[in-house]
């Protein structure tokens, strides 16, 4: 369901005058498009950090598409910025706390695990910082990223297994394996795990 005062129908008496609708519809669009170029994101970078698509991202920067509440939440989350502040343009506060049950979370991108975004979202593509939760025989496989890419997997808890080009290695507790992510690149779980990813770009 679309926002009621972006969808509804201009009100009584707006003749001759600005549309209220219009005028809270063209802020949006604006703040959204101020809040990305400010945190240096582009629109893919947007969408991968949000699952709006890029299309979809576009359309309500540019006014031509009223987001619904959830494609809000979803958008306001990966910019990091409240429902308030994406409307007002007012600065995050010195202290940033995002809660758990706020952080955004990537769905799809492995086999029976959850992936937790940790890192700003100013950094997607440069310094990405993940929680990685494996169930049982959970797995993430990944093709190259960019080249010079390396990634650093600390584990938290049970163990995993990590391949990157043709080279394999299995950690447990407290260990830390360093590896070229340019090239496919997998992470295998015996049983459940839970590990720190951090992606550094090169």
């Amino acid at each position: 369901m679309a926002i009621p005062w972006l969808t509804g129908s201009p009100g009584i008496g707006s003749s001759g005058g600005m549309n209220p609708r219009s005028e809270i519809h063209d802020r949006l669009a604006a703040s959204l498009r101020e809040a990305r170029k400010a945190r240096g994101l582009s629109l893919d970078a947007v969408a991968k950090l949000s699952g709006v698509s890029r299309s979809m991202v576009s359309q309500i920067e540019r006014g031509e598409s009223s987001p619904t509440v959830a494609t809000l939440w979803n958008l306001t989350q990966a910019l990091q910025v409240d429902f308030a502040g994406l409307l007002e343009g007012r600065p995050p506060p010195g202290i940033e706390v995002i809660h758990a049950d706020a952080t955004p979370v990537i769905a799809g991108r492995g086999r029976n695990l959850t992936i937790r975004i940790l890192s700003p979202a100013e950094e997607v593509g440069r310094h990405e910082v993940y929680e990685l939760s494996f169930g049982a025989a959970g797995e993430l496989l990944s093709d190259p990223h960019s080249a010079g890419c390396r990634e650093h997997l600390t584990v938290l808890a049970g163990k995993l297994r990590v391949v990157s080009g043709d080279e394999e290695r299995s950690l447990g507790v407290g260990d830390t394996a360093r590896y070229p992510a340019d090239r496919p690149h997998e992470i295998h779980a015996e049983g459940a795990a839970r590990a720190i990813l951090i992606v550094q770009d090169s």
